[in-house]
């Protein structure tokens, strides 16, 4: 029988502690998802009011999130069994679980379709499609067995670096990742504010406009931009409880939220930055493509550049790489529930876990295609896979944080968080905060919730 007391991993660095968790926020949702919901949600209206929330929510939740994982020493699964509280919490732990399962079904689909498009850039197949480039995403959707064969290798490549352990595998590899990812990004952005139609995007990004804000709705962009700034910081579902389990206490954990946050924003910024300046250039304006928005951009991009050939398959690498940096970081959440619940190995727990994936990744693809008539309420099977996570599992399990870090009579209590984020040197929650983050932030979390439900359901308010 396998020891169940096992010693807890730690990170070997400050800046992998950092990197690994920005690595978590970072990924398709910045870079896949952030794009889109500016383009759908009016603009640059919705990147402010985005901004304003990843502040005023995304930041001290984070801390919230990191202080249980630090003062646990534990797993989602398990962060509440050595902290006071009461015993329903426990019911969060498992509830992220599910969350963090959940995600990956489709997360390593979406994954799976940027090496696809690595490939096919690789081998010239845009460059041979010209102005068919768009056709392509719908091609894509409609062959299971090619997003099946991308979805096993982002699988098993995950779980085999998750294997090595957290320091030499996972901590190591993401460090790369990451490094290169800020460097190519930056080069590609700055080629693209130079596209002939580059100053429109530019201000269609970055400059509010009301009437769009009126136009879209007004409720439908606060709320969305209240559920992608919880989605891109992966926020409520324990999976930065886990980094913070590996961290020790030299450094406070409000100052290492805005850190985590600004590498995260500046990510999902420079991306928008790369696709607005192109689609008015190369789309004729069409911002509202949704999903396909950067994969019926980009290939058009680097048609039309210098060495675009070259240049677009090391961007769908490390675009690769940052939704690997993602995949990584949260399969490591899902590792450490499974081995503090049941004491398993972490080949073990690889295994089987990666087993699990195989299989439940396959509905999200199948409803592309086999199963394309299998959409209630005219949503598909990723529509609610992320509808679970974004609109229930994030802004639910963000309202339990809080209740529980500023509830002293049935959680852990507001002094008991405040001294364990303000521990080590950076800056530090204020007592003045306290009535912010007890009354205010509980109720516009459930109006998160309220307003993302209605918003799914397309109640356009």
């Amino acid at each position: 029988m396998e020891n169940k007391q096992q010693t807890r991993a730690k990170l070997g660095s400050r800046l992998g502690f950092i990197l690994l968790s920005a690595g978590c926020a970072i990924g398709v949702g910045n870079v896949w998802k952030f794009p889109w919901m500016v383009g759908q949600y009016g603009g640059g209206i919705f990147v402010l009011v985005y901004l304003v929330f990843l502040v005023i929510l995304g930041l001290p939740i984070m801390a919230m999130e990191f202080s249980v994982g630090r003062a646990s020493q534990k797993s989602p699964i398990c962060q509440y069994d050595p902290l006071p509280g009461h015993k329903a919490f426990k019911a969060h732990g498992y509830a992220s679980f599910v969350g963090l399962y959940v995600l990956m079904m489709f997360y390593t689909v979406v994954s799976g379709w940027i090496l696809y498009y690595f490939w096919n850039t690789a081998n010239g197949t845009f460059e041979a499609m010209g102005d068919a480039v768009s056709s392509s995403f719908d091609q894509m959707l409609m062959d299971p067995v090619a997003m099946m064969v991308c979805m096993v290798i982002v699988v098993i490549a995950g779980f085999f670096v998750n294997s090595i352990g957290v320091q030499n595998g996972l901590e190591r590899v993401t460090k790369v990742m990451m490094i290169a990812l800020f460097v190519l990004m930056i080069g590609i952005a700055i080629y693209c504010c130079t596209l002939d139609k580059a100053a429109e995007g530019l201000a269609f990004y970055l400059i509010p406009d009301m009437d769009k804000f009126v136009e879209t709705g007004i409720i439908n962009v606060i709320s969305g931009a209240m559920l992608q700034a919880l989605f891109t910081l992966s926020l409520g579902m324990g999976s930065m409880a886990i980094f913070g389990s590996y961290i020790g206490k030299e450094r406070s954990l409000l100052g290492e939220s805005v850190n985590v946050a600004v590498l995260d924003t500046t990510v999902a910024v420079i991306s928008g930055l790369i696709i607005f300046p192109a689609c008015f250039t190369y789309n004729g304006g069409q911002t509202t493509a949704g999903p396909a928005l950067i994969f019926s951009t980009l290939p058009s991009i680097f048609n039309n550049m210098p060495f675009g050939r070259v240049i677009g398959s090391l961007f769908f690498v490390f675009l690769t790489f940052a939704a690997f940096s993602t995949i990584l970081a949260v399969f490591e959440g899902i590792l450490a529930c499974t081995i503090d619940k049941f004491g398993w190995s972490r080949k073990k727990a690889c295994l089987i876990n990666g087993g699990l994936l195989l299989v439940l990744s396959l509905p999200c693809i199948f409803g592309f295609n086999l199963w394309a008539d299998f959409a209630p309420l005219g949503k598909s099977v990723l529509d609610w896979e992320d509808f679970i996570v974004s609109n229930l599992v994030l802004p639910l399990g963000s309202i339990v944080y809080i209740i529980f870090c500023t509830n002293k009579k049935y959680g852990w209590g507001f002094e008991n968080f405040v001294n364990e984020a303000n521990q080590g040197k950076g800056l530090k929650v204020k007592k003045w905060m306290y009535g912010y983050m007890k009354y205010v932030l509980p109720v516009i979390m459930l109006v998160v919730f309220v307003f993302g439900l209605l918003s799914f359901f397309g109640v356009k308010l």
